[in-house]
């Protein structure tokens, strides 16, 4: 991307009452970022839901002074940039509606493997959990994903030093700038994560990392990932909004379960006694949930011409989608057949009711 393009994303990443949602909808609407501070108000207006305070502080000048500032920061720190519709961008970042519109990359990373899975937890991990980490991540490296995490205490830096120590590809997501480290106790680890893959963050430099920012790195960890396992955690905390998050983003979330007594187990037997979670015993279940098996993937039996009079244009359009692709997760066939997860999902389900597609672990479905 070049710095022209990235100033323009900067200003409208930083203008007041935006947002990333509402700026996903403008560049929508209008085309480009640059185009969105070059339209006149009026024509904004007619943009469903942009209203005075949107106009507002699209024309606060100010913007381009700050995105300068912090372009400048991107280029002499040689920080790579993406935005939400590059093919830079993550793809499953891409299919969360408040993913970020900017992504702040370092590290060198393949973002080309779809198997890329989160794990967290909770700050105080027991032997327990540390054991169970140690042996997960060791038979999870045959499947070559990418690990990602928080680089938080606890579980989070662990999960990244296993996959260190397994020459595995991993990634942290933080919650402040790329100008620091925080903790300052990991920079040992995240320096050697940039080896073998990097660090993410939609934070400006010099963005301390308060409270709320948590919460929202917590969306990109979710959403760059097939699955969310949470390892340990009490009644409360930040790995159960994680988990909650990919669950609304229709993603799979996996659970540690530990002793009823245990106070660092209760979160996760929590998740897994409410349908929440998956139970996680071991690699292979995730890999058999997630449909990561080893075997050649057969191809989907082409149904004949005349079952197509059963079918509507809308459930005919996601059928001929699955021929065409194969086996695809409901976000991706949202995604490509442009219908909401929602309507995706009925439509899914009627297909299957008439026996022309069926789904697989994973949140998965081809065609029968």
């Amino acid at each position: 991307m070049q710095n022209s393009d990235i100033l323009y994303y900067l200003a409208l990443q930083n203008a007041k009452g935006i947002g990333d949602i509402n700026a996903k909808k403008l560049i929508g609407y209008i085309g480009s970022a640059q185009g969105i501070f070059e339209e006149k108000p009026q024509n904004l207006e007619k943009i469903p839901n942009v209203g005075s305070s949107i106009i507002k502080g699209l024309q606060d000048k100010s913007v381009f002074a700050k995105a300068e500032k912090e372009l400048e920061f991107i280029n002499n720190n040689n920080i790579k940039v993406s935005a939400f519709l590059e093919d830079t961008y993550p793809e499953k970042l891409q299919h969360c509606v408040d993913g970020p519109i900017l992504l702040f990359q370092k590290g060198k990373f393949d973002l080309k493997n779809q198997r890329i899975v989160s794990i967290v937890g909770t700050r105080n991990m027991t032997n327990y959990g540390k054991f169970f980490l140690q042996e997960f991540v060791a038979e999870l490296k045959a499947y070559h994903p990418i690990i990602v995490s928080g680089l938080a205490y606890g579980v989070d830096v662990y999960a990244h030093q296993q996959a260190i120590e397994n020459k595995m590809q991993t990634i942290g997501v933080l919650a402040h700038g790329l100008d620091a480290i925080y903790p300052k106790t990991h920079q040992k680890t995240a320096l050697e994560m940039q080896e073998n893959g990097g660090l993410f963050t939609e934070f400006w430099s010099n963005t301390n990392p308060d409270r709320e920012n948590f919460v929202k790195r917590n969306r990109i960890v979710a959403g760059l990932s097939a699955a969310t396992i949470v390892i340990e955690s009490a009644e409360k905390g930040g790995s159960l909004i994680t988990a909650n998050i990919a669950n609304s983003y229709h993603r799979d979330v996996f659970a540690v379960p530990g002793r009823l007594s245990d106070q660092y187990s209760k979160g996760c037997n929590h998740l897994i006694k409410t349908n929440q979670a998956h139970l996680l015993q071991s690699a292979k279940d995730l890999a058999y949930i997630l449909n990561w098996d080893t075997e050649k993937n057969t191809k989907a039996k082409t149904v004949q011409k005349q079952l197509f009079v059963d079918l509507n244009t809308q459930e005919k359009t996601i059928y001929e989608h699955l021929l065409k692709e194969g086996k695809q997760p409901i976000d991706v066939i949202a995604l490509h057949c442009k219908y909401p997860i929602h309507k995706t999902a009925s439509l899914l389900l009627n297909l299957e009711l008439k026996g022309v597609a069926r789904p697989l672990p994973g949140k998965i479905f081809e065609v029968v």
